[in-house]
């Protein structure tokens, strides 16, 4: 039905029906789904991301089968107790959630894969963040994350959503993009707003790399998760205040993909290239795997 992230913009813009709205006719008319059901669901995959990030913070000594991570949030959420962040609350509960979610997701705990696992821990991050600080209820969220997940399908169908087709760029650069997208429509609800914020956001990190120590999804995977949510803030910020990105976000998408298949097989999540084929991290793969035989 759609073969673009614009005609959802300009069937909002000109029917004046909310972008939420337009996005949960599309899945029905593709999917035959419950329009009330879809919102519903939406609204308990927000629950479950709260979840996911409490059972982390009741659980802040649980390290990774590796040992290589599980502790960050512990370190971090020490440091916001005691009010040394340089952020604000927003902010700073950003980088927690994402944290938490991150790691919960590194020690085989339960997360929404949003859009993947490696990338969980992002949109958690925008969409906890602005439940807890900013009082914004679960319904609205719900709607918000409908918004996030058009977003990251049409970046799967012109791009790709998995690092080893297109690299972290397709991870942690589309759930950055669709975190912003969430926040826009959250606070705002403008259609060609959210636009801009996906596509703003996918820009910061066109390019990005999938060089998992070990293959694991744990270093560099987990700190890039608040890194993410931080950018979705970015670009949500800029897009709110007027910004515009000089390239639309379906072309963005598109470009995102070429990047990513240009990329080599190195840099596409095998864990032979970048951080993974680092000299210290050839080694905690090697004291890993020779503390298990």
């Amino acid at each position: 039905m759609f073969t673009k992230f614009k005609e959802l913009i300009d069937l909002s813009n000109s029917s004046g029906q909310p972008l939420h709205e337009v996005v949960k006719e599309w899945e029905m008319l593709e999917n035959g789904t419950d329009p009330i059901q879809i919102e519903k669901n939406s609204e308990l995959l927000v629950e479950e991301m709260i979840k996911s990030y409490k059972h982390k913070i009741e659980n802040l000594n649980e390290k990774s089968i590796t040992g290589w991570t599980g502790f960050n949030t512990k370190i971090y959420f020490e440091r916001m107790k005691n009010k040394k962040s340089l952020f604000n609350n927003l902010l700073s509960k950003a980088i927690l959630v994402a944290l938490a979610t991150s790691e919960n997701n590194a020690s085989m705990g339960r997360i929404v894969a949003c859009p993947t696992a490696g990338s969980s821990g992002v949109i958690p991050g925008v969409l906890v963040s602005l439940h807890e600080e900013k009082n914004i209820d679960i319904k609205t969220l719900g709607k918000s994350l409908l918004i996030a997940g058009a977003v990251g399908e049409f970046i799967r169908r012109r791009g790709s959503l998995a690092g080893a087709v297109g690299g972290c760029q397709a991870e942690i650069g589309s759930a950055t993009a669709m975190g912003a997208a969430a926040i826009v429509y959250a606070i705002d609800g403008n259609p060609d707003k959210v636009s801009n914020a996906a596509a703003l956001s996918m820009k910061f990190l066109m390019g990005l790399v999938c060089d998992p120590v070990g293959g694991f999804v744990e270093i560099p995977c987990v700190k890039r998760n608040p890194a993410g949510s931080i950018l979705a803030f970015t670009a949500a910020e800029l897009a709110l205040s007027g910004v515009k990105s000089a390239i639309p976000f379906d072309e963005v998408a598109d470009a995102m993909g070429k990047v990513g298949r240009s990329l080599s097989e190195d840099l596409r999540e095998t864990g032979k290239g970048g951080i993974a084929a680092t000299k210290t991290g050839k080694k905690l793969l090697n004291d890993f795997i020779n503390n298990k035989i």
